[in-house]
């Protein structure tokens, strides 16, 4: 199978937006902001992606659907590059990305700088803003766990950074 000869890279895009993120599967990794940069050349595929933190153990995994989705839509010759910096930000997730977030039930990221335990985290599930940290580490390394007062619920919260 050769590679489509007419696809834009705004198409690849679209492909890669179906791509979810292994951890968080309501989140793309487009959402996420994973995709840095897509490209042509020779009408082959280049995608640069950013981990979310270095040595995050979702990359392969990631870099794999990726592979999948572009090999089912014809492509064979894909480059997949991961750069490392700039570091992958928070603020590189999309506002629907965090909409999405918050609807699964994960605070998303506040676009702050403050620390983590001086930062007011709004529950998920209630809207409350009487929360309080449990633990700088959640189900993953890019979460935090948190408590609401009010409605008692534990949730993770999307660490910025």
């Amino acid at each position: 199978m050769v590679s489509n000869p007419t696809i834009t890279e705004s198409q690849i895009w679209d492909i890669l937006a179906s791509v979810c993120d292994p951890e968080i599967p309501v989140l793309s990794i487009v959402d996420m902001g994973i995709v840095r940069k897509v490209y042509l050349e020779e009408n082959n595929p280049v995608i640069i992606i950013t981990p979310t933190y270095t040595g995050c153990p979702a990359m392969d995994m990631i870099t794999m659907q990726i592979r999948m989705a572009l090999l089912e839509h014809g492509f064979t010759q894909i480059t997949i590059r991961s750069e490392l910096a700039p570091a992958w930000t928070t603020d590189w997730m999309t506002d629907e990305g965090k909409r999405k977030l918050q609807e699964y039930g994960i605070a998303p990221p506040n676009p702050s700088t403050t620390p983590l335990s001086e930062q007011i985290i709004q529950c998920p599930q209630c809207r409350s803003n009487n929360t309080q940290l449990i633990s700088e580490f959640g189900s993953t390394a890019c979460k935090a766990l948190y408590q609401c007062q009010d409605c008692k619920e534990p949730f993770d919260y999307f660490k910025c950074h």
